[in-house]
């Protein structure tokens, strides 16, 4: 047999095979080696559609502590909610249009309710306010379902840090804590007593495990090396708190016998790597200059006051844009591959290289 020309017949008959032609068009069509469409799913399994936003009407709202106003939201027909576990959080659209995230502080075992407490920041970006000021029994809201990007893993000995209204996703891990019967304490700072939000209900599930404490009791700040000393031996450390809080929690770290920690933000980390760049709001729009200190998002909404915005730290994605020239550096935490080769950016967290112009399609 000549091999360097083969017959077209596996059996050497002069005409093509036809198990081997319906073979080599279906890899023409579907192979990626040879520029055909990818098998992305089970072509038995249905094409996936996004879920609708949740409906839901405030049922009852109270005051936990001062500046605090804490909510309960139901399926207004009275139905079950989505499931969550501890850490989730709740992404509401306002009645402004304003999308903000609030952490589920409830308990995941009730499916007729959701729980959400907030501070009011008067120096804030608004969504406090509105909340405070607008959201009364009856109000209508609409809402994405549940989502956790601080999920409690449920460590045999844990260490729960809350700061303030940081309490709101570690009071459902404290639960879970008890529910299984881990080696849990809960410290819970902040500027006075007043300021504490869910005393009562930390201390019912075990006031041995549970210690408050405040600045006004004790002088001024607890230091990392004071928060972590609480911890047991090879704790998982889990803190919610402002940033001050969370920079000496991590300092403190190495040093304690906790074993490793976990976190969340009030808002967005400081920049310690950023380089000056700049974003041009359409080809013929001006140019703005990003400093190497600042986001891009907080220099657009300098010009864009409206545009939306809600967790500063790349995991929501209601601050999204379009780059429609430029090469950005992505650092967030949700679009896909497939999202950013279209053009997304979350510029939120996200950057480019010095003395780069990103062309934003705004």
């Amino acid at each position: 047999m000549d091999l360097l020309n083969p017959p077209p017949d596996l059996y050497g008959r002069p005409r093509a095979d036809a198990f081997i032609r319906r073979l080599t068009a279906f890899g023409d069509r579907y192979s990626p080696a040879l520029g055909g469409p990818l098998l992305r799913r089970n072509p038995r399994r249905p094409h996936s559609r996004p879920l609708p936003p949740l409906q839901l009407v405030v049922t009852s709202r109270r005051r936990p502590a001062a500046d605090v106003v804490e909510l309960q939201l139901a399926d207004p027909s009275g139905g079950p909610l989505p499931g969550w576990q501890p850490g989730a959080h709740l992404r509401l659209t306002l009645p402004s249009g304003r999308e903000r995230h609030y952490s589920l502080c409830g308990d995941p075992a009730e499916r007729r309710s959701y729980r959400i407490a907030v501070r009011r920041l008067p120096e804030g970006g608004g969504g406090s306010v509105e909340v405070h000021d607008t959201l009364h029994p009856g109000t209508r809201l609409t809402a994405r379902r549940p989502r956790n990007g601080f999920a409690f893993c449920a460590e045999p000995a844990v260490l729960l840090l809350a700061g303030g209204i940081g309490i709101t996703p570690l009071l459902p891990m404290a639960r879970e804590a008890q529910r299984h019967g881990l080696d849990w304490r809960l410290v819970h700072v902040g500027r006075s007593a007043g300021t504490l939000p869910y005393t009562a209900e930390l201390r019912a599930l075990d006031p041995h495990r549970v210690v408050l404490r405040t600045d006004d009791e004790h002088d001024g700040v607890a230091t990392g090396a004071e928060l972590l000393a609480h911890a047991p031996l090879g704790a998982a450390v889990y803190c919610c708190g402002p940033a001050p809080m969370l920079t000496a929690v991590q300092r403190a770290l190495d040093a304690s016998p906790a074993a490793s920690l976990h976190f969340e933000r009030f808002g967005a980390a400081p920049i310690t790597d950023g380089r000056p760049f700049a974003v041009r709001l359409g080809a013929d729009g001006p140019t703005l200059e990003v400093p190497a200190d600042r986001s891009a998002l907080d220099v657009l909404r300098e010009a864009r006051p409206d545009l939306p915005y809600s967790c500063h730290q790349g995991f929501c994605g209601t601050c999204e844009v379009r780059v429609a020239a430029g090469s950005p550096d992505h650092r967030d935490r949700r679009l896909t591959a497939e999202q950013r080769a279209a053009g997304a950016l979350l510029p939120c967290v996200s950057r480019a290289a010095e003395g780069e112009t990103l062309v934003l399609d705004l």
